[in-house]
């Protein structure tokens, strides 16, 4: 049945309408259409509020340890996207690992380019803290984009003497905006979800006429030294892989307890097809079993 599952999930985004490197609005509303189209759960609660000046949205679920919080960040490679587009997948993380998810509305490329997400972002966290949540009840999820940004705020808040939080769960995450991995190249034609072209265009969006290869923007190339523990889940037909199998190579290189998660045939953040994939369901639940192993430690 997963091989079939894997067969059909191709089959639905490369015949979807998104489009990663197209026309910023058409691109944005059809994100948004894909995400809304699947209703949520009954007992999910999306709040709408603020965190030091940053949008945001609570997601909470009836079993939620309200002590531990996960500070989200949604993908759509920092142009695309929103917390409300991410409600769905941080209400799955937020059942699983009995946390209320706080998903962050950082600011987007062109509009906002960098270093605005990342500003958001450290933002979002100080105010965390500021309100009396300790560090170490603290966890950050971070989807494509969302899981470079998650990665570049831990190096943000680590460069400001900031207390890390207790670890970071990254989906597919993209932290080479030089787009210079292999697998850019070699799984092309296996990704029905990305392209390289396409990324290279919203990496311009964000970075303007900056050097693609700022450490704060394209953390692969970042000193990883004191960063939490992390878990990096991938899919093999992605172009991203390699993004992850560089982050996990650098982040053991740096001393950082690192576990990372190659998931056969299953395309780009895959984690988000729950309802459809089996192996979506293994890997978020495997997801909150590291969050949650890394608050009780």
């Amino acid at each position: 049945m997963t091989q079939q599952q894997r067969r059909d999930l191709d089959e639905l985004l490369r015949h979807g309408p998104l489009d990663v490197g197209g026309d910023i609005a058409e691109q944005r509303a059809v994100f948004h259409e894909m995400t809304a189209s699947v209703p949520l759960p009954e007992d999910v609660s999306a709040t709408h509020g603020e965190l030091g000046g940053v949008p945001v949205i609570t997601v909470e679920t009836p079993a939620n340890d309200p002590s531990v919080v996960l500070l989200y960040f949604h993908g759509g490679a920092y142009a695309l996207g929103s917390a409300p587009d991410s409600v769905g997948l941080a209400a799955d993380v937020s059942r699983r690992a009995g946390a209320r998810v706080v998903s962050v509305d950082y600011r987007l490329a062109p509009e906002h380019p960098f270093p605005a997400a990342l500003d958001d972002a450290v933002a979002a966290y100080r105010a965390l803290l500021d309100q009396g949540v300790p560090s170490t009840r603290i966890a950050f999820v971070g989807e494509s984009a969302g899981g470079g940004l998650v990665v570049a705020t831990l190096v943000a808040l680590r460069d400001a003497d900031q207390p890390q939080p207790s670890s970071a769960a990254l989906f597919s995450p993209w932290v080479d905006l030089t787009v210079s991995g292999a697998s850019a190249t070699t799984k092309a034609a296996l990704d029905p979800a990305l392209t390289p072209q396409a990324l290279r265009t919203r990496a311009r969006d964000y970075l303007g006429e900056r050097d693609t290869a700022t450490p704060l923007a394209s953390p692969v190339f970042a000193d990883l030294t004191g960063l939490p523990p992390l878990l990096i889940q991938v899919g093999s037909h992605e172009i991203l892989l390699d993004d992850a199998l560089r982050l996990a190579s650098r982040a053991a290189y740096h001393d950082v307890a690192v576990e990372l998660q190659v998931w056969p045939e299953v395309p780009h953040v895959f984690q988000g097809f729950a309802a459809l994939l089996d192996d979506a369901d293994r890997a978020l639940n495997a997801a909150a079993a590291f969050l949650t192993r890394a608050w009780a430690a």
